[in-house]
């Protein structure tokens, strides 16, 4: 019924993932960390997949965040972008979140309910133009910058 893979790029929608700075802040860029080969083999075949899906692309920005690998419980490498320093310098989101009580009040009544379970929560939400230089991170290999947002 789903794909196994995304096929590239999601659709353009109203919404799309923006990143406010802080008014005069200057570009972030980090030198990258050194890696062990068998990563850095790795590296290169997640960064040629992230950009044969067009989730990501080559860079020549100033931005540009570190990068490093986690072990997921299959011991397959997990890329990780550290953007603490990004986060460190935008504006925060200040809009009230839902009470989950104040949610289950308003269902109080309902008969039908419907249950949505999304199959990923990576790369389906568009990155803005004007903010795809601020999603770059720094490679052996080079700079790349995200074109969807890499996380839920």
């Amino acid at each position: 019924m789903f794909p196994e893979d995304f096929p590239g790029l999601p659709p353009t929608r109203e919404v799309e993932f923006g990143i406010k700075l802080v008014p005069g802040m200057a570009p972030i860029s980090i030198t990258p960390y050194r890696m062990a080969l068998i990563k850095l083999k790795e590296l290169k075949v997640q960064l040629q997949d992230l950009t044969n899906k067009g989730f990501a692309r080559p860079s020549y920005l100033l931005w540009g965040a570190l990068i490093l690998f986690v072990k997921k419980k299959d011991r397959s490498m997990r890329l990780c972008i550290d953007y603490r320093q990004l986060n460190n310098v935008t504006v925060k989101n200040k809009y009230p979140l839902p009470r989950i009580d104040d949610l289950f009040d308003q269902l109080k009544g309902a008969i039908v309910f419907s249950k949505i379970d999304l199959r990923s929560g990576y790369y389906q939400l568009r990155v803005k133009e004007q903010d795809i230089p601020k999603t770059a991170f720094r490679t052996r290999y080079g700079l790349m910058s995200f074109l969807s947002c890499p996380s839920a």
